[in-house]
């Protein structure tokens, strides 16, 4: 943790917690160094799924070529922050209101997902023109991944049989423009097995064009750049991505390649902080018993795995019993909720661990607050901070911002 957040984290009040905290310096660090990874002919959007946070967003603004939404709100959300913005409409189930709701908001692209919502579309076009890229599930092998959208069976996308019926569509429809091809298929994946899935992506689109006789000048191979929460300092490794993206577009000549990260951006400048109400043992184990939990911190419940955390360790105690600890021993962090499964990690050592110290979770920054139940137990909402170097920004629990300080 920057010294700059853990000097914020020191200053909350016991009453502040749980609290998310956001990095916006390292956040705007990481973003450059992506963009400068890749090429030129590569186009940037930030998976806006991933984290809506508005400072967050506007954050990001100047370092991405756009934004990528999968519904109605998030189009709401983004035209309210963003009134020009470049923004892409993708993920299935597209209703006629959302589609029409995205022509009035001026999106960019359409990635559509079926025959079905294709001819949904035509009809809110109106005197309307819309440019489309076609999502489909490419026939390629996808293994060994942490989610897989595409490879097999999967409600995501175009059968590639169904593709020449969207294309007699578009042939008959002058309002629609065909841009190219949509293939996210896989999340999870390191540099290397981006790459050889992209370029698997990239040689069927090609083959599959020159077959029909059809020049594409899109193809958008959508986010998957893997996060590993057991190694924070494992970084997907943008700059052997970006080299090989260059490679391969060396291949394509007039081609533009989109893509669509959104954890890989975003994970590493959240932090969640909260602290420790009780330390119990059970049969031998130790359990920390933290406010809040998954409900506010859904991360580690959603992906089975253990989050990786900070002791800030807090040297007050005021009461006439001596301060229940852990010392040199495995304990398993769990919140406030009455199910075994508010667990944040397992059996994690510690050197000292005490009521009242707090606990920094680290990689909160993507699918974390905004993938939770909040209302589970009806528990108080986090705060909200965001660290800047020169100003941090406070912003309560009902989401009004209630002071900053420089």
């Amino acid at each position: 943790m920057r010294a700059a957040l853990l000097h914020h984290v020191r200053r909350l009040a016991d009453e502040e917690l749980p609290a998310y905290v956001y990095d916006l310096p390292g956040l705007r660090a990481h973003a450059r160094a992506i963009r400068a990874a890749l090429p030129r002919r590569v186009r940037l959007l930030y998976a806006a799924k991933a984290n809506s946070d508005p400072r967050l967003l506007r954050a990001l603004a100047e370092h991405v070529d756009g934004f990528e939404v999968a519904s109605g709100g998030e189009i709401r959300h983004l035209r309210g922050l963003f009134a020009d913005a470049p923004i892409a409409f993708g993920g299935p189930g597209k209703t006629a209101a959302e589609l029409a709701q995205a022509l009035d908001a001026g999106v960019a692209r359409l990635h559509i997902e079926s025959e079905h919502e294709l001819r949904t579309l035509t009809t809110v076009l109106g005197e309307r023109t819309a440019d489309v890229l076609l999502r489909v599930n490419v026939p390629v092998a996808v293994r060994s991944v942490a989610l897989a959208m595409g490879g097999g069976p999967s409600p995501f996308g175009l059968d590639p049989a169904q593709l020449d019926r969207c294309l007699r569509i578009i042939a008959t429809d002058g309002r629609i423009r065909l841009r190219g091809l949509h293939a996210h298929l896989a999340s999870g994946l390191d540099a290397h097995a981006q790459l050889a899935l992209v370029e698997q992506v990239m040689g069927w689109a090609d083959r599959w064009a020159h077959r029909r006789g059809i020049t594409l000048s899109e193809v958008d191979v959508g986010g998957g750049m893997g996060v590993d929460y057991a190694d924070p300092g494992d970084v997907f490794d943008w700059p052997a991505f970006g080299a090989g993206l260059r490679r391969t577009l060396e291949r394509h000549p007039g081609l533009t390649l989109w893509i669509e990260p959104g954890r890989s951006v975003t994970a590493y400048c959240g932090w969640y902080v909260t602290q420790v109400l009780d330390v119990k043992f059970s049969r031998g184990e130790a359990f920390a018993v933290l406010r809040g939990g998954t409900h506010h911190l859904r991360t580690p419940a959603a992906k089975q795995h253990d989050q990786p955390f900070e002791i800030v360790p807090d040297d007050s105690w005021h009461q006439a019993w001596d301060r229940p600890e852990a010392r040199d021993e495995p304990v398993t962090l769990v919140g406030q909720l009455c199910t075994p499964k508010d667990v944040l990690a397992r059996h994690t050592m510690v050197a000292r661990l005490r009521v009242g110290d707090r606990i920094a979770f680290a990689m909160a920054g993507a699918y974390a607050w905004n993938i939770s139940h909040h209302e589970f137990l009806m528990h108080p909402h986090p705060t909200f901070h965001h660290v800047d170097d020169a100003e941090t920004s406070v912003v309560d629990r009902h989401g009004t911002c209630v002071g900053r300080t420089v």
